[in-house]
């Protein structure tokens, strides 16, 4: 594992860029962008105006490592090139940021109030890909809906399979278990996770370095008190559809949380922007999604 970049993750203030969008909701992110469906014919080219408008996010002077530490890809992200170089090696070698690589492929129909990852065939593909491309460490999602034990029971159980097998290939995890901003439960799906998680922490291998990606919980500093096991690098948060002026309200409340906000981030950018108001717009974000993310 590589070291500086273990330190930077663990101990540099800032936060994680979110820029992974998939399959399934690239389309929404570009039409957020301005890039409406008349002006790409395929997925390819879907793909690759997504990329275009990534890299744009990517080459901003106000995308830097004084307030950003990491940013998550998409595989086709990992695999394209920002000048001559892989992206993980760009936002390393010229910004001094992190990169983690989304793993999983969707979710499944929801069952007992909550919808788990669909398998990943490929997954050690991927992850050897990743190890060539310098890549840091992995992204999975699923999501709660209910408070349900056995289906909470059920994400946690399958996160941390899937994340045992990134540690052995020399990763780190970020393991997400998003609970629904919506979920008329919403704190009592937060406590039943957390206990989920701390029966699993408590077997877990202390070496085998993990991350948790969280919805911005109903109690304040929910999941603080997960910092007690030496496993845990970084506890970071999902925007999960809060506009980001209350996005960064509730971050603010929790302690060592950290940002990793993908339409918060973006969600004031457009394509027919020119340059100084994309970078002005991106700087602002910036600064709200940091100073929430240092508690300033």
């Amino acid at each position: 594992m590589d070291e500086k970049k273990l330190e930077a993750v663990k101990f540099r203030n800032g936060f994680v860029a979110a820029l992974d969008q998939s399959g399934g909701s690239t389309a929404k992110t570009l039409e957020r962008y301005g890039i409406l469906s008349d002006k790409y014919s395929n997925e390819e080219e879907m793909f690759e105006l997504i990329h275009e408008m990534r890299k744009r996010v990517f080459t901003s002077n106000a995308f830097s490592s004084d307030k950003i530490l990491g940013a998550i890809l998409f595989y086709k992200t990992m695999m394209s090139k920002v000048g001559d170089e892989y992206t993980a090696d760009y936002l390393w070698n010229e910004k001094h940021i992190v990169s983690f690589l989304k793993v999983d492929k969707g979710l499944k129909d929801e069952e007992n109030g909550c919808k788990l990852m669909k398998d990943i065939p490929d997954l050690k593909d991927q992850l050897a890909e990743a190890k060539k491309k310098n890549i840091f460490g992995t992204k999975m999602r699923s999501v709660i809906y209910k408070a349900d034990e056995k289906g909470i029971e059920d994400i946690v159980n399958q996160q941390f399979e899937f994340a045992k097998i990134i540690c052995d290939a020399g990763l780190v995890p970020i393991i997400e278990p998003e609970v629904d901003i919506n979920a008329e439960d919403k704190a009592l799906c937060e406590d039943i996770l957390k206990q989920k998680i701390e029966a699993k922490l408590k077997e877990w291998n202390q070496e085998d370095l993990i991350m948790f990606k969280f919805t911005i919980p109903t109690v304040d500093n929910e999941y603080l008190s997960l910092y007690d096991y030496p496993c845990v690098v970084r506890i970071v948060a999902l925007s999960g559809g809060y506009t980001i002026d209350a996005a960064c309200d509730y971050l603010a409340k929790n302690d060592r949380m950290i940002a990793s906000f993908s339409r918060a981030l973006l969600e004031n950018l457009n394509a027919n922007q020119t340059d100084e108001e994309f970078d002005n717009e991106l700087g602002k974000a910036i600064d709200m999604i940091y100073k929430a993310s240092v508690k300033q």
